[in-house]
């Protein structure tokens, strides 16, 4: 078993991994480990890995099998598994969400790998989503566990601004197929059995609520995720990467860095169907399973 440190970076999540080379051969065990330390923590940050797109591929496949690049949008040319985040591309992810939770089967964990990086902002944070759900009044938790909400990817996009040329040609290609999917408001970790909240930017309403209600509502619960208490930030440098547990997380891209290139790579592993408290499965409204995504 290849030998590593692991130094929590927050009190409730995240953790750098030091002591390994993600360009080497890692054994079974290894990965073992370092899957159980992603459950434990979430969030595992490794600095100064220099990996390629071959070479980050080849680590994510490391914990199941890989989705596509995404569902709509291209990936790397040559790279199908490779999508590409661009700050000069549209790439400028600046509102929490957890990836592709807009259908059935949501990524079980997400790469991002540095290859230019700005001199200051830029960062990535990265929310705990279960410490959300233990951070709410049991009133509040009991309610949590009996909702289910509808997440698409023909989201606000603008929020309430208006596109301009890129920004819309960039909406075009992400809605191309749209998708409509009800997951339950609280997920269960399918390893751990922690219960998180599982909502973010693509989650468009709560079934059964009035519109104003629902929003509320959303509000409400987003505001337990994104606590303070409950956020890592991490300052990037080039040739690091990042992997964080897709089914406990919401990560968010502050716009920070005015008009500065910053360009990451993300790979990401296929996840299983959400299971809410009761045992309930997310369902598809609209679109189809996402099989040419999943893999």
């Amino acid at each position: 078993m290849t030998a590593f440190e692991i130094q929590k970076v927050g009190g409730r999540i995240g953790a750098e991994i030091t002591g390994i080379d993600l360009a080497g051969p890692l054994d079974d065990k290894t990965v073992t480990a370092l899957n159980e330390a992603l459950v434990a923590h979430k969030a595992l940050f490794f600095r100064d890995q220099h990996l390629d797109d071959e070479g980050q591929t080849r680590f994510a496949g490391l914990f199941g099998t890989l989705t596509t690049a995404h569902p709509t949008v291209p990936s790397l040319d040559g790279q199908p598994n490779v999508l590409a985040v661009d700050s000069e591309d549209g790439g400028r992810a600046n509102q929490w969400h957890t990836d592709v939770t807009f259908v059935r089967t949501p990524p079980k964990a997400s790469t991002l790998r540095s290859l230019i990086v700005p001199p200051y902002g830029g960062n990535t944070l990265i929310a705990d989503a279960q410490g959300a759900y233990r951070d709410l009044p049991p009133v509040l938790r009991d309610l949590a566990d009996g909702l289910w909400a509808v997440h698409t990817n023909d989201y606000d996009y603008a929020q309430g601004r208006e596109l301009d040329e890129a920004e819309s040609e960039r909406r075009k290609v992400f809605t191309s197929r749209r998708y409509r999917t009800a997951h339950p408001v609280v997920r269960v970790h399918p390893e751990s059995g922690e219960r998180g909240l599982f909502i973010g930017g693509f989650a468009e309403r709560i079934l059964g609520l009035p519109t104003a209600a629902s929003s509320d509502l959303l509000r409400t619960l987003q505001s337990y995720v994104t606590r303070p208490e409950n956020v890592v930030r991490w300052r990037w440098s080039v040739g690091d990467v990042v992997l964080f547990d897709n089914r406990a997380t919401q990560h968010y891209a502050p716009d920070d860095y005015d008009d500065l290139p910053r360009r990451l790579h993300r790979v990401t592993v296929a996840g299983d169907v959400p299971v809410g408290p009761s045992g309930d499965t997310s369902y598809v409204i609209e679109g189809d399973d996402a099989a040419h995504y999943t893999g």
